[in-house]
């Protein structure tokens, strides 16, 4: 099997719409707001509640996957962010 064609455009975009989620000192007017460089906690803790992390609590900078994360987040990654001959994203499955 050959490696996926990444589309790294979509990546981008996506860890973009996730920096929404930890902006702070947000000023509209004059354009200008912080984000913080790791995932809302609010977010890490959904995940940990429905099996896909170990409990995320702690000094450690990494989160442990469980198998059913590990399985999630790799189905997730080639559905979002894998080309497709016809420039769309590939399927779950695929």
């Amino acid at each position: 099997m050959s490696e996926p064609d990444i589309d790294t455009d979509r990546i981008d975009e996506a860890v973009l719409a996730l920096l929404y989620l930890t902006l702070h000192e947000w000023d509209r007017e004059l354009g200008y707001a912080r984000a913080w460089k790791t995932f809302d906690w609010e977010t890490m803790n959904r995940l940990h509640e429905k099996g896909m992390i170990h409990d995320p609590v702690g000094k450690a900078k990494s989160v442990a996957l469980t198998r059913e994360g590990i399985e999630r987040t790799e189905s997730l990654f080639h559905q979002l962010f894998v080309k497709r001959a016809d420039g769309g994203a590939a399927s779950a499955q695929g």
